[in-house]
């Protein structure tokens, strides 16, 4: 069984960035395709960014240039740089795996971009 732990969120003003993290227990991790999902008040989740086991990340166009997704195989962690954050930015932060699954689903790590 995987679980997923996210970390890292919290108030920041625009412009300001923020790191997040996901931890994962369980086997298989490091094979695995990941993803960082959002889910801002009253809209559904979206894929926000992604990275295949290799290594090769793809971003919603909302984000990129401004997110960067990387992952540690090692530690079992997934990563997501934010700079440039907007008020848009303020949502719950999920992480999964790609397709998500849904006994995955953790708590999430809360971002508030204040403008």
């Amino acid at each position: 069984q995987v679980q997923l732990v996210e970390s890292g969120g919290g108030l920041v003003p625009a412009g300001g960035s923020l790191r997040l993290s996901c931890a994962a227990s369980g086997s298989g991790f490091s094979v695995k395709t990941m993803g960082w999902y959002r889910q801002a008040p009253g809209k559904q989740r979206e894929l926000a960014a992604a990275i295949t086991s290799a290594g090769l990340t793809n971003y919603a166009d909302s984000v990129k240039g401004r997110f960067t997704i990387s992952r540690d195989n090692a530690k079992n962690t997934v990563y997501l740089q934010m700079n440039s954050l907007k008020p848009d930015d303020t949502a719950v932060y999920y992480c999964n795996t790609l397709p998500w699954i849904r006994d995955y689903w953790g708590q999430g790590t809360q971002v508030f971009v204040s403008s």
